[in-house]
C-alpha cells in the first residue's frame, strides 16, 4: 500500500505554519461549507465518514459529538487533547507546528457543530515550539475574522484559548485533562457521569485529539465518499505513524487504515543493518507488544486487535535483536510508576511492586514464582484502576511474558541477563536489590 500525503501534505511547504501558505493550500475553505450547514448535518457527516478517535481509543467522533445534549441551556465546551505524552509517540508535536492551522479550522468547525463558543488547547508543557506555532497561528486567525465574533458573517461566535499543562502523562486521560484546565490536580474522575454532560465546568464537554479534530477539515471539503476512500470499511482514513527505535529512517509516515506493519517499516528503511526484527509495539508503550511473527499485521483498529493488541496512537516502536526484553519491561514499568497520579491502589501499589520484582529479575536474583506474581498483579490492575493507565501499564509485562517467557527465565537461571553488553542497572535501584 503506497504511502499517501493528506494530513501532513503542507509539512514540507516553506513557512507551512503561517495563513497565507495554508489558505494557498486549501485552508479555511471547509470553513463557509461547514457555517452553511445546519450542525447536526455536520455531526452526521462526521458519523458518515467513520471517523475514528486518533488519540487511542478509537471510539467514533460522530458519534462522541452526538452526545452532547441540544437545547439544555448550558455552555458547551470542546477541548483539543494536545497532551501528546505516550512513550513513542510524535504525530501531534509536527502536526500542530507545521500545520496549526489545521487544528484551528477543524476546532472551528466541530465547535459549531456541538454549539461551543469558548474552545481550549490543552497542550503538552514541553512542546514550547508548538505553543509558539499554536499561538501565533490563533492571533493569525482571529486578524482574519476566523475566530472572535461573528465569524465570516454566520453569527458563530468562538473563542480559543491555549492552556498549556506541566508534563504530567495522566493528563492525556481526559478526566485528568479537565481537573487540570479547571486549575486542579490532574486526577481521572469517577465515571459516570461522561464527560458528555459534565465535563469542563461540569458542562457538556467534547474533549478530541488534535489528529482526530484537524481530520475534520478535509472530510468538509472532500466530502465523505472521498474520505472513506482511504483505509478500511471499518477503520477509514489517512493516518499518521509515529515509526521509532531500532529502523534506518525514523519518523512520520502516513498511510491509509490498513497498511501492514511490513509495508510501514520498508517504508522506514527496515531494521538497522545486520541486526534482525525482534518485537515492536502498535501504538505506544501501552499497546501490547508483537513480535517478527506479526509483520503482516493489518495496522487498523480490527487487525491490531486480532492479533492480540491495540492500535493506539499508532506509535510503531520497533526493537530489533539486541534488545533486553526483561530490561524493556523494566524501563516501561517505571516509567508508569512515576508518571502514576496515585489516586487508585491497583495502579500506585501495583506498579511500584512490579518495579521491584522486574529489577530482582532483570538483576539475575529473580525465582519463577516472580513470574507468577507479576501476571498475577496484571491481572489485579487490568480493569481495576481509574483510567487506563493501569492497564496500559500491564501490556508491556503480559505480553512480554507471552512471547519471551524463555528469555525471563533465563535471567534467573543464568544469573543475569543472557545478553553481551546489556545496559547496567538504574542507580535509583541498585538498592532495592542488594
Amino acid at each position: 500500500m503506497a504511502r499517501i500525503s493528506v494530513m501532513t501534505r503542507r509539512w514540507s511547504e516553506p513557512r507551512s505554519w503561517t495563513l497565507e501558505t495554508y489558505r494557498r493550500l486549501d485552508g479555511y475553505r471547509a470553513l463557509p461549507l461547514a457555517l452553511g450547514m445546519d450542525p447536526d448535518s455536520i455531526i452526521q457527516m462526521i458519523k458518515d465518514s467513520g471517523l475514528r478517535g486518533r488519540g487511542g481509543a478509537g471510539f467514533p467522533t460522530g458519534m462522541k459529538w452526538a452526545f452532547i445534549p441540544q437545547g439544555d441551556g448550558r455552555p458547551h465546551y470542546l477541548v483539543a487533547n494536545a497532551d501528546e505524552g505516550e512513550p513513542g509517540t510524535c504525530k501531534d508535536a509536527p502536526l500542530m507546528t507545521a500545520d496549526p492551522h489545521a487544528l484551528i479550522e477543524g476546532m472551528i468547525i466541530a465547535s459549531f457543530a456541538v454549539r461551543c463558543h469558548h474552545a481550549f488547547i490543552y497542550l503538552r508543557g514541553e512542546l514550547v515550539h508548538a505553543g509558539r506555532r499554536l499561538q501565533w497561528a490563533i492571533d493569525e486567525a482571529y486578524a482574519a475574522g476566523y475566530l472572535g465574533r461573528n465569524i465570516l458573517g454566520s453569527r458563530f461566535d468562538l473563542d480559543i484559548t491555549l492552556h498549556r499543562g506541566a508534563g504530567a502523562y495522566i493528563c492525556g486521560e481526559e478526566t485528568a485533562l479537565l481537573d487540570s484546565l479547571e486549575g486542579r490536580r490532574g486526577q481521572p474522575r469517577l465515571r459516570p457521569p461522561f464527560p458528555a454532560l459534565a465535563g469542563l465546568y461540569a458542562c457538556p464537554t467534547v474533549v478530541n485529539n488534535v489528529e482526530t479534530i484537524s481530520s475534520v477539515p478535509y472530510i468538509v471539503l472532500h466530502g465523505v465518499e472521498w474520505y472513506r476512500s482511504f483505509g478500511t470499511e471499518k477503520s477509514p482514513g489517512p493516518k499518521i505513524m509515529s515509526v521509532s527505535g531500532h529502523v534506518n529512517r525514523p519518523g512520520q509516515f502516513e498511510f491509509p487504515l490498513g497498511v501492514t506493519f511490513r509495508e510501514v517499516l520498508e517504508e522506514a528503511g527496515g531494521v538497522r543493518r545486520g541486526h534482525t526484527l525482534k518485537a515492536w509495539t502498535p501504538g505506544g508503550s501501552s499497546t501490547p507488544m508483537l513480535t517478527a511473527e506479526h509483520l503482516d499485521v493489518r495496522l487498523d483498529f480490527e487487525g491490531v486487535l486480532a492479533a492480540g493488541s491495540q492500535l493506539g496512537t499508532t506509535a510503531l516502536m520497533v526493537m530489533d535483536d539486541t534488545v533486553c526484553i526483561v530490561r524493556a519491561c523494566l524501563r516501561l514499568t517505571e516509567f508508569y510508576a512515576h508518571e502514576s497520579c496515585g489516586k487508585c491502589t491497583p495502579c500506585r501499589e501495583g506498579n511500584h511492586w512490579m518495579v521491584q520484582i522486574l529489577g530482582r529479575l532483570e538483576a539475575g536474583v529473580g525465582s519463577e514464582d516472580d513470574l507468577d506474581t507479576l501476571l498475577d498483579a496484571c491481572d489485579n490492575i487490568l480493569g481495576r484502576s481509574f483510567c487506563a493507565l493501569g492497564d496500559g501499564a500491564t501490556s508491556p509485562i503480559v505480553s512480554g511474558i507471552r512471547h519471551f517467557r524463555d528469555e525471563f527465565v533465563a535471567h534467573y537461571k543464568e544469573g543475569g541477563c543472557p545478553f553481551e553488553g546489556s545496559p547496567l542497572l538504574s542507580p535509583a535501584l541498585i538498592g532495592a536489590h542488594q
